[in-house]
Parts: C-alpha cells; sequence; structure tokens
C-alpha cells in the first residue's frame, strides 16, 4: 500500500467509527457544553476545510492562511458560528462531503510535496501525515469515544 492509501486509510477508519454511532445518537444531544451532535460534525468539516485549504496552497507553492492562529478555540468557535442556522442534514452532508474532499486532495498530491513540510492550519510546520494522525485519532478516540460513552450511559438507563 502507498502512503497515499495509508493516510485515506486513517481517514476512512476514523470516519467508519464515527458514521455508525450517528445513527444510535440523538442528534439534538448535548455533547459538549453548547455543542450538539450538529456542532461537532461542523466542526469536524470545518477542520477538514482547513487542512484542504493548507495543502492546496502547499502543491501551488504559496502560503497559507492560518485559519486557526488566533488558537483552536477560536477556530472551533468559528466554524461552528459560519454554519450557524443550516439545518442537522445539510451539516450532515457537509461533514460527508468535506472528508470526500480532502481524500481527493491527497490523491492528487504530487509525491514531492507528500513528505515535505508545510504550514499548518495553526500556523506550526509539520507533514500530511502528521495531520492526517492527528485528525482522524481526534475524530476515533475523542470525539467518538465521547458519542460512544453517552450512547452506553443512555442504553443503561
Amino acid at each position: 500500500m502507498n502512503k497515499k492509501d495509508e493516510l485515506i486509510q486513517q481517514l476512512d477508519h476514523a470516519r467508519n467509527t464515527m458514521l455508525p454511532l450517528l445513527t444510535e445518537i440523538e442528534i439534538n444531544r448535548q455533547i459538549y457544553p453548547m455543542w450538539t451532535v450538529r456542532e461537532l460534525l461542523a466542526h469536524i468539516a470545518g477542520w477538514d476545510d482547513a487542512i484542504i485549504q493548507s495543502l492546496n496552497a502547499h502543491v501551488d507553492g504559496r502560503e497559507p492562511g492560518t485559519p486557526a492562529a488566533l488558537g483552536l478555540n477560536h477556530y472551533n468557535a468559528e466554524t461552528i458560528s459560519t454554519r450557524e442556522g443550516l439545518d442537522y442534514d445539510h451539516i450532515y452532508r457537509e461533514y460527508v462531503k468535506t472528508r470526500e474532499l480532502l481524500k481527493e486532495t491527497i490523491r492528487n498530491l504530487p509525491e514531492d510535496k507528500l513528505e515535505e513540510p508545510f504550514i499548518l492550519p495553526w500556523g506550526n510546520t509539520g507533514t500530511i501525515a502528521q495531520v492526517i494522525e492527528i485528525f482522524s485519532e481526534h475524530e476515533e478516540v475523542e470525539h467518538a469515544g465521547d458519542l460512544k460513552k453517552l450512547i452506553e450511559e443512555h442504553k443503561a438507563k
């Protein structure tokens, strides 16, 4: 398996952990303070957007914007506020679509850019492998883990 396929497999594994949980939890259930499932999906889609923008700038040889330069919490709040007023179905479709766009962006990366460090959405420098590891783990371990706990608590009642 080549490096691009490995990265895409990581993304798919995280997403395949999350998707079944979304069918088991009430979409209006509060997951975190002021976050329901809708906001959680908006958060993940927003980060996929940010990674896509950074990768595209990297491929084009230009400085990317750093949407999270003001901090992760600020960017998280911004990704949610820009999607305010959108219904759950719209957010869910965006959540699915942005991941597909991210995978397509990875597939289209020139080989020489694959291992080359680039500026990440929060301003640090890293590789695509590092970014994918961070975000796959974040979705799979943290967010899917939190959903799973809430589902188990609900079933135990």
